[in-house]
């Protein structure tokens, strides 16, 4: 069974090695594809798994999904950590290492100025539950998503507000998600941003979650850079990221 390429992210050459216990999607160590002044950061996953019509496939299946967007986490994470990575969406599968390239080749000046934009950053997100009715919480909300992007240098406001699901909430923990925030942070002034969001939340009747830092997933979809449909060997792409 041939192989295709599953990739992850695209970054400038760093020095950091990653570690060599690092696994990725299908338990396969990911690998620096290098291409001019830009690297894609792959995998190799079977073709019985990732054509196109399979992959449509085992994208009903919740169990799959669960431990394949796991494993692209654990690389992105890993890579966030040494780097400023570009992340690309989960399922961003190519045909061989030829169309990477080519994937490279035909975005580099998009690739190039977001990379620029990201450097030295990371995103926060910020989730705020109100255990009462979502419209006595919007001028806590309000006030602390003005503080928060005084903070960052951007911002996005995630998902309209919509009951929280026992999933998305804390164990024994629900409510009505009154917020759901992004923020691109630069990654010197990360400590300052946690302390900002623990100085700014706490009230009465709501419940802040910080999580992060994350590779600038919620920075990157505005310019089409998550998704390569059409590309010469392009053989798959979900809609799922980070």
């Amino acid at each position: 069974m041939s192989a295709l390429r599953y990739v992850y992210a695209i970054c400038r050459p760093f020095p950091a090695a990653l570690s060599v216990e690092l696994t990725g999607v299908g338990g396969v160590p990911p690998r620096l594809l290098r291409h001019g002044d830009l690297i894609a950061v792959v995998g190799s996953v079977p073709e019985r798994d990732f054509d196109a019509e399979p992959l449509r496939r085992r994208l009903e299946d919740v169990h799959w999904l669960e431990a394949t967007a796991r494993a692209h986490q654990g690389v992105l994470d890993a890579l966030t950590a040494v780097t400023s990575p570009l992340p690309l969406r989960l399922a961003t599968v190519l045909r061989d290492d030829s169309g990477v390239r080519v994937m490279i080749d035909e975005r580099r000046e998009d690739f190039l100025r977001t990379l620029d934009r990201l450097d030295g950053r990371v995103e926060w997100d910020v989730r705020v539950y109100a255990d009462t009715a979502p419209e006595h919480a919007g001028a806590f909300t309000r006030r602390l998503h003005h503080t928060l992007s005084e903070c960052a240098e951007e911002n996005r406001l995630l998902t309209p507000t919509a009951p929280a699901s026992s999933r998305e909430a804390s164990p024994g923990r629900e409510g009505h998600r009154v917020l759901d925030a992004a923020y691109l942070v630069p990654r010197a002034d990360s400590g300052a941003f946690v302390e900002r969001v623990n100085g700014e939340g706490e009230e009465p009747g709501m419940r802040v979650e910080l999580t992060g830092p994350w590779a600038a997933y919620s920075f990157t979809g505005s310019t089409g850079l998550t998704g390569f449909a059409g590309l010469t060997g392009f053989t798959g792409l979900t809609s799922c990221t980070g």
